[in-house]
């Protein structure tokens, strides 16, 4: 929900009301709501939302993540929470999991560059860079150390490959100017994208191996997001901004720069878009979307700490 409004339910139906009229949302037809703009919740949508297990995302003005209305835990599993917990607190094997997933960063950043290197962009140098950076330590802060080279090698790189609104500096909080923007922006939608994939297992979502866990946050989803904003949020910026889709005017400047509503708008149908894509997985011989993508990589950790399979995490083969 990009605007202003209020939710409200009529029987078995959420209601959207706002200055634009009533808009009916079938409960069955969502699996989570994201509130851009100012939504008031009454008391018998949110009744509704816990009770069909719907998770709604709040968001300030500026896109940033707020906080989530998240149902109780559908799927319970003492037993994978207890594991999960374990695998954190062994430094060996919190180490091993973390430098996997920092390894599938790195192999999603470099295929995304080389892809739009055989477009004709000028990539050469920071895909040497980065090829070149080693995945090492004997620690999670050598392991973080690693991935933070990793991106800040990648980001200058967006200066080749988009026409316009040029990154200096990766900054946030607030963005200072249009790139840094959409990178916020796309990267709060993906982490409750991820988040919402996350409810779908039996993973608890504050136990994490690349991020430290932190109160007020769920950063498993921070873990598992960050694997897959290469594909899904670079690759939608890239479009958006070399299709001429995205315009100055959809900007406002306020503490930070941010997008409008439309602008909004515009990047959230991208993506959805995007998400919703399918790709032929070579394990599952099957049509897969990236949004399925996503749970897959909770339920190969998993299998990782139950001692089923071992971990890899999700690189592009395409």
């Amino acid at each position: 929900m990009n605007s202003n409004g209020i939710l409200s339910r009529k029987d078995n139906t959420l209601l959207f009301i706002n200055k634009e009229g009533k808009r009916k949302i079938p409960i069955n037809a969502i699996e989570q709501i994201n509130c851009l703009g100012k939504v008031s919740l009454k008391s018998g949508a949110i009744s509704l939302l816990l009770k069909e297990k719907k998770i709604v995302n709040i968001f300030n003005k500026y896109g940033y993540y707020q906080g989530s209305l998240y149902p109780r835990t559908q799927l319970n599993s003492g037993k994978v929470v207890v594991q999960q917990a374990l695998y954190y607190h062994d430094n060996k094997k919190r180490n091993q999991i973390a430098k996997e997933m920092v390894a599938g960063i790195k192999h999603n950043i470099l295929t995304t560059l080389k892809y739009y290197q055989k477009k004709g962009k000028d990539l050469k140098q920071p895909i040497k860079k980065i090829e070149k950076l080693p995945i090492q330590g004997n620690n999670i802060n050598q392991i973080l150390s690693c991935e933070g080279r990793i991106w800040e090698e990648y980001y200058p790189s967006f200066n080749n490959i988009t026409k316009k609104y040029k990154l200096e500096k990766r900054q946030f909080r607030p963005p200072p100017d249009e790139m840094n923007s959409l990178i916020s922006f796309g990267n709060s939608l993906l982490y409750t994208t991820t988040l919402s994939q996350i409810y779908h297992t039996y993973l608890h979502p504050s136990i994490s191996y690349l991020h430290e866990p932190r109160e007020r946050r769920y950063s498993l989803a921070c873990d598992l997001a960050d694997i897959f904003k290469p594909i899904l949020i670079s690759r939608t910026i890239f479009k958006l901004v070399n299709n001429n889709m995205i315009k100055p005017n959809h900007f406002q400047r306020d503490i930070g720069v941010y997008l409008k509503e439309k602008g909004r708008n515009i990047f959230i149908k991208e993506y959805q878009k995007k998400l919703q894509t399918t790709v032929k997985h070579p394990n599952l011989n099957k049509k897969v979307s990236y949004e399925y993508l996503i749970r897959l990589e909770g339920y190969k950790l998993i299998k990782h700490i139950l001692n089923d399979k071992q971990y890899e995490s999700f690189k592009m083969w395409w």
